[in-house]
């Protein structure tokens, strides 16, 4: 997988990226691979329904939103990988939310639909030559390359991370 070059991104995107520590996109994948290994088991049924806030996601729709961002994400890095030339939708994360039925899911079903996800995020961005990590496409009113998709992916997972851990 290919390596980390400076991103054009706008703050909300950039953010995420400048959270990637290693270089190396496969790197990062395999180091942020450990760190869900542990995260995810260490949450109970009980914990996974707390909020910190009135109006704050619980922990179980923190999870639902990063397999749905994931989604989106990795569906757009294969989309630009393929040369689509439509510009590709954003999405509203609040909206996302408020109709996931997270709540009425277990703990369990959750964290095994998001390990599957990785997996499979991991084969997606295996499958890429070094050329198609340059493609950029237009995604969310941004142009955006299939390598920085997949730092996004990753900063945006260890964003989440970090507000869980700290609260």
């Amino acid at each position: 997988m290919s390596s980390a070059s400076p991103t054009n991104q706008p703050g909300y995107f950039r953010r995420y990226i400048e959270l990637v520590k290693e270089d190396q996109l496969q790197d990062a994948f395999v180091q942020q691979s450990e760190e869900i290994k542990k995260l995810l088991p260490s949450i109970s049924e009980q914990k996974s329904t707390f909020s910190y806030g009135m109006d704050k996601w619980t922990l179980k729709e923190v999870l639902q939103h990063l397999i749905d961002s994931e989604r989106v994400f990795t569906y757009r890095a294969m989309c630009i990988a393929r040369n689509e030339i439509a510009i590709l939708p954003s999405f509203d994360e609040n909206d996302y939310a408020k109709m996931s039925n997270a709540n009425r899911r277990t703990w369990e079903s959750l964290c095994a639909e998001f390990i599957a996800l990785r997996k499979s995020t991991l084969f997606l961005y295996d499958s890429f030559s070094e050329d198609m990590f340059e493609l950029e496409g237009q995604a969310a009113n941004n142009r955006i390359s299939v390598k920085e998709n997949g730092f996004i992916i990753i900063g945006h997972f260890s964003h989440h991370q970090s507000i869980i851990e700290q609260r």
